[in-house]
């Protein structure tokens, strides 16, 4: 995940954001905390996810998936895992853990990236 304001942090430190012992609930409070006096309009926020396929003759092909946000000020919902509570989907106006799992997977930055990845292999098959 990547904050604007915090310049793309925690990005690929996402999981061990709050130090070697982190978990998600320890993760999530320490980005509210940084967050704590920042307006919601610069609470920017995207889940990212780059799969990288590698082929036989030694070339790759990257496909990125991202799902825009913001972060909300308190978590909410209790689907999901890791900053789903605190990550607010605008067009469904809620957090991605208050989703339920069939949304989430159809609008995910992963789901995204391996729908990419799809449509690749299949233009490569024919």
């Amino acid at each position: 995940m990547e904050v604007d304001f915090l310049g793309g942090r925690p990005g690929v430190h996402s999981s061990r954001y709050s130090g070697p012992d982190a978990d998600d609930e320890k993760n999530i409070r320490k980005l509210l905390e940084e967050l704590k006096d920042v307006p919601m309009e610069k609470r920017g926020a995207a889940f990212k996810c780059v799969l990288v396929l590698f082929n036989t003759d030694g070339t790759s092909e990257s496909f990125e998936g991202t799902l825009r946000g913001k972060i909300s000020i308190n978590p909410a919902g209790n689907e999901g895992f890791g900053y789903d509570p605190v990550f607010i989907v605008p067009e469904f106006g809620c957090t991605v853990a208050e989703l339920s799992p069939d949304v989430k997977n159809r609008i995910s930055h992963r789901a995204e990236a391996f729908n990419k990845l799809k449509k690749s292999l299949q233009r490569s098959i024919k």
